[in-house]
């Protein structure tokens, strides 16, 4: 499967370091909105083409998949544009800038029948079902607490205190602690309430979320764009918890007995970088004749981006094209 990387950034050059080395995908080509900085990025990491645009990186036909990897606040012109030329997508999180976005690009995807995929990492890693497994197999008993934060110092970044690049904790970070939830107890919300400090540009550093699901597990949830978390998640349950070491991005599941004894560590497959996974996903689901991912629906996707919506609008985070 032949890659074209839309972007140059970091989260870009994970996605070449992963598809160096995996043997069923490359990384074809790169576009970016100069042609020096695409063929720095492609000189740099050992991609065959240099794209000076988007457009011209869209409408090469031996690219198999478009992986946008621009911030958030830009997905939404360029995807669109991807899925009208026909192209198959793979779009970082957060998938979009709000939920009306979102609904938009997955109906153009659904209409046009182009295979569309959000790049939520930790949904397609072994862990998922590993993690799963421990649970139904009663180990812990029946869960009855989720706790999950995810904390990074990220100072003064444009792309966390500017409205315009969809800035704050929550798309950037938050995500990953809801969809830890939603990956193990996908059960219908019956309340969730939170709360958040903002920065001087109005986006929120720091969040809290409480949630309680309809099979009555309570799940509390931080995020922060301000300071160093744990990053650790922990499903607490009558006879035992299962902790896991990093929410974004899982290496280790530490078993604990009723008396809170350990009994095992269970490690995760080596990864190449944990993105593979996403990639082979694709491949796998463009094989079948898919048009999304077994791993992470559209249907899910789109119910993550309208909980986000009424998350901002709670705590009154804007973003300029939410008035558009």
């Amino acid at each position: 499967m032949r890659v074209g990387i839309i972007g140059t950034g970091w989260i870009a050059e994970k996605a070449a370091i992963t598809l160096r080395g995996l043997s069923e995908c490359e990384a074809y080509a790169v576009g970016s909105r100069t042609l020096e900085r695409a063929e720095a990025f492609a000189k740099e990491w050992g991609i065959a083409k240099a794209c000076g645009s988007y457009a011209e990186l869209i409408n090469d036909p031996d690219v198999d998949l478009v992986y946008v990897g621009t911030p958030h606040s830009h997905h939404y012109d360029v995807t669109k544009e991807a899925l009208l030329a026909g192209k198959p997508c793979l779009v970082e999180k957060a998938f979009m800038a709000n939920y009306r976005q979102a609904k938009e690009i997955v109906d153009i995807a659904r209409e046009k029948k182009v295979f569309l995929a959000e790049a939520i990492w930790t949904r397609y890693q072994p862990v998922v079902k590993m993690v799963r497994d421990l649970i139904d197999s009663g180990r812990i008993g029946t869960p009855r607490l989720v706790t999950a934060t995810l904390g990074y110092s990220m100072g003064e970044k444009p792309r966390i205190m500017r409205p315009d690049l969809c800035g704050g904790a929550l798309l950037d970070l938050g995500v990953y602690a809801l969809n830890f939830v939603r990956m193990f107890f996908p059960a219908d919300i019956v309340s969730m309430e939170s709360q958040c400090v903002k920065s001087k540009t109005g986006m929120d550093l720091t969040n809290a979320i409480s949630i309680i699901l309809a099979d009555g597990v309570l799940c509390n949830l931080q995020s922060s764009a301000a300071c160093v978390g744990d990053n650790i998640g922990v499903i607490a349950g009558t006879d035992g918890n299962l902790i896991i070491d990093n929410i974004n991005n899982p290496q280790k599941i530490t078993v604990n007995t009723h008396d809170r004894e350990f009994v095992e560590d269970i490690h995760v497959p080596q990864q190449i970088t944990g993105y593979e996974y996403q990639f082979l996903a694709c491949r796998q689901a463009l094989a079948d004749g898919l048009l999304e991912p077994r791993e992470m629906p559209l249907e899910e996707t789109l119910y993550v981006m309208q909980l986000m919506d009424g998350l901002r609008q709670k705590w009154g985070v804007r973003y300029p094209m939410d008035d558009n």
